[in-house]
């Protein structure tokens, strides 16, 4: 009986293999669709909070940060591209197996932070689809997680069928963003409004032009996360080396062209103090600047928009904790496939749940500080857990450029990982004003993080079985 290329993949790396269904444009949508979302829909008038009507300031510097690690990731995924992603590229460049583990553990917790800033999103717009003007904190909640079961049913129907939604869902982010374009522009022409709040900044007494734009950066890099996802579905992309570098530019230069714009029409259409309340600063606009619009519409179209962030996220995280498993790093039942669809089920339901356990702390520990915002707490641990990881990814590819392979790569500019290390870091440091939630929140993920791999471990020990990262490039899935 012959043997298919499928079949002596998995012989070869003792896993099911995961099906190659991304080309050329499944792949510039799903960077597209991961990087518009929930970060620009929800966390506009946050960013205004903290310098007034320049939010085009943090949304540059971010885009600027976000390219520099693009050229890294770029380098690296072409430089080695199998099953590739952080864990990898550290693995390779440091060797320190437990290092290994933890990387690759903080790239999934800040796809379950994302999803869950997305889902909590979600259930406020839901809120206003529906008329509903003082929603309780307990409703909001309870449609946050109905909305990630939601999720996990889609994710569980196969990488193919969630890139497929993303396509649509992409769509309707970008149609969402345009409605607000053109309705902000509208309301501009016709006298209503004020463009110069755009060229303000209004700091808080105690803070500096650098230290609130730095504070705002930190919050606005939330918006541009996402290219680092693609690099994880290396094993399920079509000619990755040719592939990445074209479609990761081009996505997030549009990305960037539709942040500046937006964040510019909705400081000038929506007075400030009314941009930074609640969770739906885009659906204030579009109200703002067409009030006979159909708003329930556009609460719609957020709402895919939002949705669309936690799909993918969900998906990565899922990945990411099959590749551990099937590693031996975390327990072995999470790396279980369903038969047929191919897809890691027990995965799929473990980073569900983590994400409702997470929804739920973070809104009841809100409802004891009346000051303190789920979402931006949540999109705020998203881009201090990932930031982290840049840090670590900038300076992989200094290491690792003395190791020489055949093939031809993207090479970025060398002083760039040496800015973008420092960048990052800094970013990630306390001497930027981040909520000291934020930190908690990262530090519970990652000690749960180390609690699993220590048992599975000490486990695995016992039973005189490997205990050390042999495949590095299995655990990113």
């Amino acid at each position: 009986m012959a043997t298919t290329a499928s079949q002596t993949a998995q012989e070869e790396t003792g896993r099911p293999e995961l099906k190659r269904a991304l080309g050329t444009k499944l792949l510039l949508l799903f960077i597209i669709g991961d990087v518009l979302g929930t970060g620009i829909y929800a966390l506009t008038g946050q960013v205004a909070a903290e310098v007034g009507g320049a939010v085009w300031i943090p949304f540059a510097v971010a885009f600027g940060v976000a390219m520099i690690t693009a050229s890294s990731y770029l380098e690296l995924v072409t430089k080695y591209p199998q099953a590739a992603g952080a864990a990898l590229y550290t693995h390779k460049a440091f060797g320190v197996h437990v290092v290994t583990f933890m990387v690759a553990f903080t790239v999934m917790c800040s796809g379950i932070t994302s999803a869950s800033t997305a889902s909590r999103a979600f259930s406020s717009n839901t809120m206003k689809l529906f008329g509903v003007e003082a929603p309780s904190a307990l409703v909001v909640t309870v449609v946050a997680l109905l909305f990630m079961a939601l999720v996990a049913a889609i994710n569980l129907r196969g990488v193919g069928e969630s890139v497929k939604t993303n396509v649509a869902l992409t769509l309707v982010e970008l149609t969402g963003l345009l409605i607000v374009l053109v309705v902000g522009a509208y309301a501009l022409l016709g006298g209503q409004g004020d463009l110069s709040r755009a060229a303000s900044l209004q700091l808080p007494d105690d803070q500096s032009a650098f230290t609130a734009v730095t504070a705002a950066t930190a919050l606005a890099f939330f918006a541009l996360i996402g290219f680092e996802d693609s690099v994880n579905m290396a094993e399920e992309t079509r000619d990755p080396s040719r592939t990445f570098p074209k479609v990761m530019f081009a996505a997030l230069g549009t990305a960037m062209v539709l942040y500046l714009l937006v964040g510019i029409i909705s400081v000038a259409v929506v007075p400030l103090d009314q941009l930074s309340e609640g969770d739906t600063p885009l659906l204030q606009v579009v109200s703002a600047g067409a009030p006979g619009f159909p708003i329930g519409i556009f609460a719609l179209v957020t709402m895919f928009a939002v949705a669309n962030t936690a799909l993918l996220n969900m998906l990565m995280a899922s990945r990411l904790l099959y590749g551990m498993a099937h590693e031996g790093v975390l327990p072995r039942f999470l790396g279980r496939v369903l038969r047929g669809r191919r897809t890691p089920w027990t995965a799929v339901l473990f980073a569900t749940s983590l994400s409702m356990v997470l929804i739920s702390v973070v809104s009841w520990l809100a409802t004891a500080n009346p000051d303190s915002s789920v979402v931006k707490n949540l999109g705020g641990t998203t881009s201090l857990l990932l930031l982290a990881v840049f840090t670590v990814v900038h300076v992989a590819v200094i290491v690792l450029r003395r190791d020489r392979v055949e093939h031809q790569h993207f090479k970025t500019p060398t002083f760039l990982p040496w800015l973008g290390a420092a960048i990052c870091l800094y970013l990630v440091t306390p001497l930027t004003p981040r909520d000291a939630t934020q930190y908690q929140i990262a530090a519970a993920l990652l000690t749960l993080g180390l609690v699993l791999w220590f048992f599975t471990w000490l486990h695995r020990r016992r039973q005189g079985l490997a205990t050390r990262v042999e495949d590095p490039a299995r655990l990113e899935g």
